[in-house]
């Protein structure tokens, strides 16, 4: 019990050092839904092709407090005409410290939008049922990979600026 009571202070000082990370609230921040055809889409067998298209944004609320928002576009068209289209834009608050600005970047750009997908994947369920579609099952995303991609791009953009600038000086 002794070692129990010692240890206790000395664990209470190394917690503000260590990352902390939680959610406040996760809201819809935005829903668009449009079907240009109207009745005259259901009265037709159409060969629809989906498209999707994800973007995610953060924005730092206060020190230590980020909002991220994904936002996911749907669009089904058969040929020239869109049948729908769907925009959503999930958000959320994170509570994030403690974290170097390389991991603070892939908890925003990863964990967080991994968060909000699957509550941005049922609004447009939702939304596709009441608009008397059939539900589309919008596949996972591996939002690790894509920021890995991301960050591999940005370098490598880099490195050919960096080589444009000696290129050029010389």
């Amino acid at each position: 019990m002794t070692e129990e009571t010692t240890t206790a202070p000395e664990a209470a000082t190394e917690a503000p050092n260590e990352p902390k990370f939680t959610v406040q609230r996760i809201y819809l921040k935005d829903l668009s839904y449009e079907t240009p055809q109207g009745a005259e889409g259901f009265q037709k067998q159409w060969q629809p092709k989906v498209n999707q298209d994800l973007n995610t944004s953060t924005s730092k609320i206060e020190e230590g407090l980020f909002e991220v928002a994904l936002r996911v576009t749907i669009t089904v068209t058969d040929g020239d005409d869109t049948i729908y289209l769907v925009e959503v834009e999930q958000a959320g608050l994170f509570t994030a410290t403690g974290f170097s600005d390389q991991q603070l970047a892939q908890v925003l750009n990863t964990t967080c939008p991994s968060m909000l997908f699957p509550y941005a994947r049922e609004v447009i369920d939702n939304v596709l049922v009441k608009g008397c579609f059939p539900p589309l099952m919008i596949p996972p995303i591996n939002f690790d990979a894509l920021f890995a991609s991301a960050v591999q791009r940005a370098q490598a953009n880099a490195a050919k600026e960096s080589e444009t600038s000696d290129d050029t000086t010389h």
